[in-house]
């Protein structure tokens, strides 16, 4: 029996991506396997910065040296933005990029014989596009479908029983690209681990549905628009669905995410309106017994106050707001090409802590942007400083290629770069940590996780609070379980509590 192992890279809608790439090959027949093992490795890349290209190629080099004989798949980020690039790395047998990572099974499956795309009947796209011609390579910038490379690739395929018989290291790839923009398909499915299971490997209880994919935004210092595509969105029915069956397999809080979540249903029409994000959330409220939901990212301007309402309101949603920044210098964020204010930016932030006093309020913010003065930083500290957060997600500056970023001049040095970027998270550590303290001798929801931990002779169990803060409870507790546990102390970056009642409050 054929053997198959997928690797993810990056962010949730990657491992949501990978997900949907596991349920391909198991409906084909394939079992899972470790990596050192698989006749089939799928590394589903990210490229969001450099070090993540550098992940994939190190990963890459880490599965030719541990299972020679595998054959090696690379998709994803990374795959779409510089497929040659990838192609030309030793032990790589093919580069699927997004805009075929959908039918990436069939794809990789396919008669070796019957090499022309052209000749394999229902390989299309939902909107009826024929894929015959689709093997071309994109620019590595960020390109109009008019400038895509007419160039066809030849491609190469692996058949089931090449993965089992006269397995040799291989040499060559098949490069299957196109334009992402030409694209209306978006890749979806939810993690699906037992929530019994012991495993490393199965030990969420807390599975990410992506219910959004591509951007319209187009940010200076950002290739994901370039390689995801237009904004696309999940059928209502078809999250629904999927929402549901996660209920009906013992999940009792799911995330839901997306590359630009708030724009959900824009691309939607039913009649004269487009549903929008807010009504996601209430169908689901409405449609399923789902007993915690949980939102993923959301651009600032999506924060309206129907959304800020909902979430306070909604015992069913957890207390959580991730409202990406970047930049507290009003300057720097008109180079970015960011849509609001450091003033529009504040009075979301104010306005949700206003109407959740206990919620986490975190943000992703970027240093180091070319022409970034120490002015400039310190208005981001100070925005920082001044604001309610609860966590941060900071990173240093990184150009990607092809973006209008990566060529502006006054490119900040890295070791100043780096100092900026240790100075936030100093200050992002004494904001949780006062934040957490806030919550001793009170009472906290939070979901069990499939994790233990020794502490001296003492076992506890690892959990994640309503509002997204980990929680050890002392004890030997079952996962996916909703309990409310009283606060009694803090540890680094850790509550700690030694007891526990089962359901929330």
């Amino acid at each position: 029996m054929a053997t198959y192992h997928v690797e993810n890279f990056g962010c949730r809608a990657t491992q949501a991506d990978g997900a949907a790439l596991e349920r391909q090959f198991e409906a084909r027949g394939l079992n899972r396997a470790a990596a050192t093992h698989a006749d089939l490795v799928i590394l589903n890349s990210c490229t969001v910065t450099a070090s993540a290209d550098q992940d994939a190629r190190a990963a890459i080099r880490r599965v030719q040296r541990q299972n020679p004989l595998a054959k090696i798949i690379v998709t994803g980020c990374y795959a779409q933005r510089a497929p040659e690039e990838i192609a030309a790395l030793p032990g790589v047998t093919a580069v699927i990029g997004n805009s075929h990572k959908h039918q990436l099974a069939e794809i990789v499956l396919q008669d070796p014989d019957r090499r022309d795309l052209g000749d394999r009947k229902g390989l299309r796209d939902r909107e009826g596009h024929d894929f015959s011609r689709a093997a071309k390579i994109l620019p590595t910038r960020p390109a109009l479908a008019a400038e895509v490379d007419s160039e066809t690739v030849s491609p190469t395929f692996v058949s089931l029983n090449a993965l089992t018989k006269n397995r040799e290291p291989k040499t060559g790839s098949g490069v299957f690209v196109s334009d992402i923009f030409a694209h209306t398909e978006l890749l979806a499915a939810p993690v699906f681990e037992s929530v019994n299971s012991n495993s490393a490997e199965t030990s969420r209880t807390r599975p990410n549905l992506k219910v959004q994919d591509g951007c319209d935004n187009r940010c200076s210092f950002c290739v994901i628009p370039s390689v995801r595509g237009h904004s696309r969105s999940l059928h209502l029915s078809q999250v629904i669905s999927e929402v549901n069956a996660l209920v009906e397999s013992g999940y009792h809080e799911v995330v839901i995410s997306g590359i630009n979540l708030g724009r959900w249903g824009r691309d939607l029409s039913l009649g004269d309106e487009a549903p929008d994000f807010v009504s996601l959330l209430r169908s689901i409220l409405q449609e399923t017994k789902l007993e915690k939901l949980r939102i993923s990212s959301v651009e600032p301007m999506d924060w309206t106050r129907d959304l800020i309402d909902l979430v306070a309101l909604s015992a069913r949603i957890a207390k959580h707001a991730h409202v990406p920044l970047q930049s507290g210098s009003d300057a720097v964020l008109r180079r970015m090409h960011r849509k609001y204010r450091p003033w529009h930016y504040r009075e979301k932030i104010e306005q949700i802590r206003a109407a959740m006093p206990t919620a986490a309020i975190g943000a992703d913010v970027m240093v180091g942007f070319p022409g970034e003065t120490d002015a400039e930083f310190e208005a981001t500290r100070r925005l920082i400083e001044d604001l309610p957060f609860t966590y941060l997600h900071v990173f240093t500056y990184s150009a990607r290629p092809g973006t209008p970023a990566a060529t502006m001049s006054h490119q900040v040095p890295v070791h100043i770069a780096r100092a900026r970027n240790k100075t936030l998270r100093d200050l992002a550590t004494e904001k949780k940590f006062a934040f957490m303290n806030s919550f001793i001798g009170k009472p906290l929801e939070a979901i069990t996780l499939n994790v233990t931990h020794n502490r001296g002779r003492e076992e506890f169990t690892e959990a994640l609070t309503d509002n997204y803060l980990k929680l050890y409870i002392r004890g030997a507790h079952k996962p996916n379980r909703w309990i409310t546990a009283p606060i009694t102390g803090v540890e680094v970056d850790t509550l700690m509590s030694s007891s526990c009642r089962t359901g929330p409050r």
